[in-house]
């Protein structure tokens, strides 16, 4: 990942988790669509159900899906948006994540929030209260195997007794970390650490405007957690609908239903995702409606006309 805040904004795409009942195998050619029309990076949700009016859905396992997209693709970027540290052992999580970096060869990044979706928790048989200080903990052992490759520790929610995380990843360091939220207090566990932080589009608006206001917050703590802005980007997700979008089904996240999503021609969306780099956004990852295979290839024109507005 760049810090050097010269660099242009990188762009990506998050797939289907629920919106429609996808095959595995048009998943998979979708994250290759992706990769075809130049997007940065692909992104999978890490959940695991959700109640909607049509039933109970829920996407494929993260992780999983994760290493056939690494295997399947070349250059893109991939990681979860954001892995739930709430659903593995953290050591196993480290496992899996220095995993697929080997398989993708060095095209992971890191993803880890503390989850919100209380139905899936209770569903699967995992803790829900608590989650902000069993986050810290797993934080902790996570990105201390991934850049260390060894710890020893003994915590109130988990222990990794002597353990050791070999294969390593490919890249010395492991793979770079990305905090998906901007709670203060999740801020002030990661901001020492992360490579990035990431916000959903409900929380600042969906605007470039919002976006600015919530990052002029975060780089305080940033330089308060005594590091440069430079050295943690700003990331986020950003909602877009397309002239044959109905509405997102899937598991809101609070207060999703009152954000408006971009709209507009290939060069007017363009021109709004410029608006995202000047006001700081390091990589951006666009959750569109409807999210197809031929939605992806349309928004290749998107690409091209931000890349022509710089």
């Amino acid at each position: 990942m760049h810090s050097e805040s010269m660099e242009r904004m990188k762009i990506g795409i998050q797939l289907p988790e629920v919106e429609w009942e996808v095959p595995f195998p048009e998943l998979i050619e979708m994250a290759q669509e992706a990769e075809a029309v130049g997007f940065d990076s692909v992104w999978y949700g890490d959940h695991l159900i959700y109640d909607l009016a049509v039933g109970a859905r829920g996407p494929w396992e993260a992780w999983t899906t994760l290493a056939a997209i690494a295997q399947a693709t070349t250059t893109i970027e991939l990681g979860p948006l954001v892995a739930s540290t709430s659903f593995h052992a953290p050591t196993m999580l480290a496992k899996q994540a220095a995993t697929v970096d080997a398989i993708s060869q060095g095209r992971l990044i890191v993803g880890l929030g503390a989850g919100w979706n209380q139905r899936e928790y209770d569903a699967f048989g995992f803790a829900y209260d608590k989650r902000v200080s069993r986050f810290e903990e797993a934080f902790t052992i996570i990105r201390t195997l991934l850049a260390d490759g060894e710890i020893d520790y003994h915590g109130t929610f988990y222990d990794a007794e002597q353990c050791v995380l070999h294969p390593r990843s490919p890249r010395p360091g492991g793979p770079p970390l990305m905090v998906g939220s901007i709670g203060d207090r999740m801020l002030d566990i990661t901001l020492p650490h992360v490579d990035s932080w990431n916000m959903w589009w409900s929380q600042y608006g969906n605007t470039a405007a919002g976006f600015a206001h919530e990052k002029s917050r975060v780089d305080q703590l940033i330089q308060a957690a005594g590091r440069s802005i430079n050295d943690v980007e700003a990331t986020a997700a950003v909602h877009i609908r397309l002239a044959d979008g109905k509405g997102r089904l899937m598991g809101d996240y609070v207060g999703d239903a009152d954000v408006k999503p971009l709209t507009g021609s290939p060069d007017e969306l363009g021109s709004q995702l410029q608006e995202f780099e000047s006001a700081g956004a390091a990589h951006i990852q666009l959750c569109v409606d409807p999210i197809t295979r031929d939605s992806i290839n349309w928004l290749g024109n998107v690409l091209s006309a931000f890349h022509r507005t710089r």
